[in-house]
């Protein structure tokens, strides 16, 4: 009788384990912390970020188009006015959502119903909105899969599912998945005040690494909104791993591995540490450095939009995203904060970095082609 009940667990088990091949349902950890994670990060970028550099140009240039009102949402004395940057700005939750689904590789119906699911879990996640995204996007999508093409009437049914789902689990989920990435997001920030040399080292390094590896630092200081002090160290953490490798890389991959690596990303290096973790040590011990002289002695911050601390020079996003803090918070932008962001960003990264890795290339620790690029 035993065996005949573990035989028949035995099948249930292969049937859902067939079923979810069939549906594209891979439950990784590389699926959802590193595919959904990065995709959640190119959405953000898609929406809250340029459209916030696009508020930032029109501002400072005093270009019309870019500041004047485009929309008007609700009805006085609660009319909401949007520019074309504030417009890309509202939809950052879609955006998000959307991004993670196309990551997931959602069929159509399920794709485009998660704008609805972004946009609830970003409004009711608050500040913490990004993480609460993450969460229930993933969940819904893989619902949504679930179901899709499983009824005769399925331009119902999943669209239906798909939001069902995502939304009961906003209104559930959301507003404490929120106050959770808050308060882990203040807690770092707070500590970083209180603390401005061993957290900018811990900081900075953290989201340094983060930024290398396959998985999203922009969607990390996004989900914990980190801004203030700390979004400085990050931002001094991203450049470090940025332009060391593109500066102490030059011999190998010329002009193109520069451009490529200091305002593209270092994950390029990936495959190149795997075969020799010892090539991270120059980009790390530069993060280290560049961190506590980031909160210490240029009291360096990052008050743009959080996910702008985790992009380092790509794109020049975090340097933007610095500036558009200084306009937002400060009477005047002084010398020195220029001074203190052109050292954090490009000047000393490269000088650490290459300094670092000569001394490891007389050593033998680093040897000919091991920061080669196949570009």
């Amino acid at each position: 009788m035993a065996n005949q009940t573990e035989t028949g667990q035995a099948k249930s088990g292969g049937k859902f384990k067939q079923f979810l091949e069939r549906k594209n349902i891979i439950i990784s950890v590389r699926r959802y912390g590193i595919d959904a994670l990065g995709a959640m990060a190119q959405g953000l970028f898609a929406s809250l970020l340029i459209g916030t550099i696009i508020n930032t140009i029109g501002t400072q240039f005093h270009i019309g188009a870019l500041t004047k009102v485009v929309a008007t949402f609700g009805t006085d004395p609660n009319t909401i006015p949007y520019t074309v940057g504030g417009l890309a700005m509202a939809m950052s939750g879609p955006a998000m959502a959307i991004a993670i689904g196309y990551a997931l590789e959602a069929p159509p119906l399920v794709l485009f119903s998660l704008a609805t699911v972004g946009f609830a879990s970003n409004t009711l996640g608050g500040a913490g909105g990004p993480l609460a995204v993450l969460f229930v996007a993933i969940i819904a999508c893989e619902i949504g899969k679930a179901v899709s093409k499983e009824t005769k009437i399925d331009i119902l049914v999943t669209p239906l599912v798909t939001i069902g789902v995502g939304v009961a689990l906003s209104a559930w989920w959301a507003p404490a998945i929120g106050k959770a990435a808050m308060a882990v997001g203040n807690l770092v920030m707070w500590a970083t005040e209180q603390q401005p040399f061993i957290m900018g080292i811990l900081v900075s390094v953290i989201i340094g690494i983060a930024l290398t590896l396959p998985i999203s630092s922009a969607a990390i200081c996004a989900a914990l909104s980190l801004t203030g002090l700390a979004g400085g160290a990050a931002v001094a953490g991203c450049c470090a791993n940025m332009v060391g490798f593109a500066v102490m890389s030059f011999k190998e991959n010329r002009w193109g591995g520069l451009v490529s690596q200091g305002i593209g990303t270092s994950m390029l290096q990936m495959g190149n540490i795997v075969k020799n973790p010892r090539i991270w040590i120059p980009p790390i011990i530069a993060s280290a450095i560049t961190g506590p002289i980031a909160t210490c002695i240029f009291k360096m911050r990052m008050d743009g939009p959080p996910i702008s601390s985790g992009m380092g020079t790509c794109g020049f996003v975090g340097q933007i995203g610095v500036y558009s803090g200084w306009v937002a918070t400060k009477h005047a932008i002084t010398a020195m904060d220029w001074t203190g962001l052109f050292l954090i960003s490009f000047i000393l990264p490269a000088i650490i970095a290459v300094i670092v890795c000569n001394i490891l290339r007389k050593t033998g620790w680093i040897k000919e082609n091991d920061l080669k690029l196949d570009l």
